[in-house]
């Protein structure tokens, strides 16, 4: 459901007739509102349960994908506010739902290494790049226009949304009555201040994502500078299969080595993702890329493809290896408030970035994106070199999987 939305949400309102700048506020509102919202809503699913605020997630993003029919701004800048919400439960319900039922039902706490790479192998590779040309198909093949993707996308949701309610039990972090809302901010803020490791960890996540989202944001104008005609569903589905390929190399790295070495393998290919966002400098100064109007994809832009898969390949290596580390350091009781936590400077990052999108060139933009993913990587080496000598297989479940902090209201198995 997402990922069907991706390649066209910039094209869309290029084809409603918004320029950069326009299009830019209507990002500013969606990472405004994961911002605004996102901590009180991760907070709603630790504490009345992450399989309700994962439908709540299907619901809202429906919502969403509705106002894509409308050319009006307003009505767009409410679709992004909605966007921006479903994007805060996508981010911590899920993963905090697989987390705690994993530790009640008992299994190993490493499987869920394993867990995690299928599922950004699956999820993030070959579902993304199916989504990524189905939209292109509808596009383009069925000439159907840009909204109906969006539309694809509802009809997905709605699917999940079923899945949800026939088959997953509720689980909770910290359900009791007596914590409000602030006691579970000050809980959660007080975990980051007094733990290095979370308080790294969320720099990290931070710095990464927010490089990630402004990439989102700048890859169509970087590879269309003079509004040529690329395809942008087959774009995005290759992207999704080198994301696939460094999630593939992800798993493998964890599986294979004694944990300390995977730690570093891990450490290292991250430490390398941030020559590829460097590429548009070079093919800015070195192979111009501009073309006439309605052209198609410059020389230049081909250099650009080739660094931005590279990237996604880190990102594909990143996904499996930062949420085995939220697994193993942030406790249960507030994972969701944690997550969205993290996700207040990165939101705050991408909202400034956008907000000056028309001030800077983009070529710019990428070099400072590259500047904080050398800073995450030199973060990440301290992480490692904290964590590493004290406890290397330290087990993710950090209570009993059978006391008080989850309540099952069905008792089915998952599968």
């Amino acid at each position: 459901g997402d990922w069907l939305q991706g390649p066209y949400v910039y094209a869309l309102y290029q084809h409603y007739g918004y320029d950069k700048g326009d299009i830019g506020r209507l990002f500013i509102a969606g990472f405004g509102s994961s911002m605004v919202f996102g901590t009180i809503v991760g907070s709603l699913a630790d504490k009345h349960g992450r399989r309700r605020a994962s439908i709540t997630y299907c619901v809202v993003y429906m919502l969403s994908c509705a106002t894509k029919h409308s050319p009006d701004y307003r009505v767009l800048l409410l679709g992004r506010v909605l966007g921006g919400i479903a994007t805060s439960l996508l981010f911590s319900a899920f993963e905090s739902w697989l987390v705690a039922e994993h530790c009640k039902r008992g299994f190993d706490p490493q499987w869920l290494s394993v867990t995690f790479s299928k599922a950004i192998f699956l999820g993030n590779g070959l579902v993304a790049i199916l989504s990524g040309l189905l939209a292109n198909a509808l596009v383009t093949s069925l000439a159907l226009g840009p909204v109906a993707p969006f539309d694809a996308a509802a009809l997905v949701l709605a699917l999940g949304m079923a899945i949800i309610l026939a088959s997953w039990p509720e689980n909770y972090g910290d359900a009791s009555d007596s914590k409000g809302l602030m006691a579970q901010f000050q809980a959660a803020a007080t975990a980051i201040a007094s733990d290095e490791k979370i308080a790294l960890l969320g720099a990290i996540q931070s710095l990464f994502e927010g490089s990630m989202y402004t990439f989102v944001f700048l890859w169509t104008p970087a590879l269309a500078p003079s509004s040529q005609l690329i395809p942008h569903g087959f774009v995005f589905a290759i992207f999704m299969l080198a994301s696939m390929t460094g999630s593939s190399l992800a798993a493998r790295l964890m599986a294979r080595p004694p944990p300390a070495r995977r730690a570093l393998h891990a450490d290292r290919l991250r430490c390398r993702r941030a020559p590829p966002l460097l590429v548009p400098l070079f093919a800015f100064f070195v192979l111009e890329p501009v073309a006439p109007d309605g052209g198609g994809i410059t020389p230049g832009g081909r250099v650009q493809l080739v660094g931005f898969c590279v990237f996604e390949v880190c990102v594909g290596v990143f996904w499996p290896s930062i949420m085995k580390m939220r697994a193993q350091f942030i406790p249960e009781e507030a994972r969701s408030t944690i997550m969205n936590f993290f996700r207040i400077p990165l939101n705050c990052f991408v909202c400034i970035v956008l907000y000056n999108v028309s001030a800077f060139p983009i070529t710019a933009m990428f070099g400072m994106c590259a500047i904080f993913l050398a800073m995450a990587a030199v973060l990440q080496r301290r992480l490692f070199a904290i964590s590493a000598p004290a406890r290397p297989d330290k087990p993710v479940c950090h209570s009993d999987p059978g006391e008080g902090k989850t309540r099952e209201t069905e008792q089915e198995p998952l599968l």
